[in-house]
């Protein structure tokens, strides 16, 4: 049997499956079955500081409602010391508490401060480390990129100096040049990058003439863009590689090893597929190392990065344009009607 372990920043993990953020992890039956099936770490579902500070409104709303009618409830409803994270860090304890494999949180926050703040009271929830979402929406038109780069770079150093345990930042494609991002994040302190963050979308329902937000779960081929940046990030960097969205089976892990990741998350193919999918990837994995002869992940991670390659042209522009050169190749495939 093949030996899957591997290393994500700085933690031993027994395979390279890591199960993302989502709320399969809240119920407790899945997370343990999830390791029972193989799952060689579980990244908690995400905080976010939008979602408490909405909690707290409410909750100070519904407190506060009958203060004006009837004086002597103010008493009764006193401010609650608990309204805000609380909940979250009670449940992210249990999980510590309840497997044996790695368990990573997630953080989503707005301010600076509410970034350390919430990131030290993870800390103490026992996790093995944090992952940070750094994803923002552009709102000001005045407001230019090197800035917002900036301040998420502040954002890495301040947790970073806070923290005792290992930094990972989840990242979206949207920036003009990812590489130089990751290597100025690296030098800010980060231990391991997340390849790419699945974000969601909103759409419009034409027929309701309104807003609506689907489920944004990933199809096979979203893993295309993760892969190339894998594999221009392979060698380059010292941080820890992990390729996310688009990861539905093990032939889909191999591919991104073989580019140069270190670990992958998966979450998609779990709500399509079961749980039982993560055992599935993992005797995949295994059949393919035996049939080719690999013993261990390090005898082919990176294999097929820009770094290892003999092509240099496989991960630049130059690959697009020989597709377009090749066109007439698409209509054998998908003749024209």
């Amino acid at each position: 049997m093949a030996n899957l372990t591997t290393q994500y920043m700085g933690l031993n993990l027994r395979n390279p499956v890591i199960v993302g953020a989502s709320n399969l992890v809240t119920d407790l039956g899945n997370v343990k079955r999830m390791e029972e099936e193989g799952a060689a770490a579980i990244v908690y579902k995400s905080l976010f500081e939008e979602q408490i500070e909405l909690e707290r409104l409410q909750l100070s709303e519904e407190l506060n409602q009958y203060n004006d009618r009837h004086a002597e409830m103010i008493s009764l409803f006193p401010d609650l010391e608990h309204a805000g994270p609380t909940e979250h860090l009670h449940r992210l304890r249990t999980v510590v508490e309840s497997v044996k494999i790695p368990v990573i949180a997630s953080l989503n926050c707005i301010a600076d401060e509410t970034w350390v703040e919430y990131a030290k009271l993870i800390e103490q929830t026992g996790v093995n480390g944090i992952e940070l979402n750094l994803y923002a929406v552009p709102g000001d038109f005045k407001r230019e990129g090197k800035a917002m780069i900036n301040e998420q770079l502040d954002i890495i150093a301040h947790v970073k100096q806070h923290l005792k345990i290992p930094v990972s930042v989840k990242l979206s494609p949207y920036y003009t040049n990812l590489l130089n991002v990751v290597q100025q994040m690296y030098y800010a302190g980060v231990d391991g990058f997340v390849i790419f963050n699945r974000l969601f979308q909103p759409d419009i329902d034409v027929e309701k003439v309104e807003h609506h937000f689907p489920y944004n779960l990933s199809n096979e081929f979203d893993n295309r863009l993760p892969l190339r940046f894998v594999g221009l990030l392979y060698g380059e960097i010292r941080g820890s590689i992990c390729a996310n969205t688009g990861i539905f089976n093990g032939h889909d892990v191999i591919k991104m090893i073989l580019a140069g990741a270190d670990c992958v998350q998966v979450v998609s193919t779990l709500y399509k597929n079961g749980i039982g999918q993560i055992s599935h990837i993992l005797k995949s994995m295994d059949e393919w190392m035996e049939a080719k002869g690999y013993s261990t992940l390090e005898q082919f991670r990176g294999k097929l990065s820009r770094k290892e390659m003999k092509d240099p042209f496989a991960y630049k522009r130059a690959q697009y344009v020989d597709i377009l050169m090749k066109s007439e190749e698409i209509f054998k495939l998908y003749p024209v009607r």
